[in-house]
């Protein structure tokens, strides 16, 4: 099945609270509370994979994921960050930054894999306004 820009749910939908936002792409924080800080870059225009993207604008996106990767570890000092970008269920070209602790719900495994453990472990509360407020201080640096 074939999903155009009519039917894509990230072209009609946010994907999330926006946190940052430019002409191209938009950072979302994925409300989950096993992952705090779990962040996608969407991009704002339907493309499929990111060789359909120009080189300027592939460089661009790349830019911001790290930029993104930077403030989650700054913020909430994870063990790793994952970063993905798959496509399968939405091919619409996002990436997602995910922040993992070795004792987090699926460590080793990927957080879409079999649950590790159970309980929430705190983590350090960061609120959006504060994740935006530092992400648009690292991005600045783009413009």
């Amino acid at each position: 099945m074939e999903i155009s820009s009519q039917t894509c749910e990230l072209c009609n939908n946010p994907g999330g609270a926006i946190l940052w936002q430019s002409a191209d792409c938009r950072i979302i924080r994925v409300d989950d509370p096993n992952y705090p800080g779990f962040c996608r870059v969407i991009w704002g225009e339907h493309v499929r994979e990111m060789t359909d993207l120009a080189p300027t604008a592939q460089v661009y996106l790349m830019q911001v994921v790290f930029a993104v990767e930077t403030v989650v570890r700054q913020l909430f000092s994870p063990h790793k960050i994952n970063l993905a970008s798959f496509g399968n269920m939405v091919p619409h070209v996002h990436w997602h930054i995910i922040p993992r602790w070795l004792d987090d719900r699926h460590f080793p495994e990927p957080v879409w894999g079999s649950v590790q453990r159970q309980g929430l472990v705190q983590r350090p509360a960061v609120s959006n306004e504060e994740l935006a407020q530092a992400l648009s201080r690292v991005l600045a640096k783009l413009e």
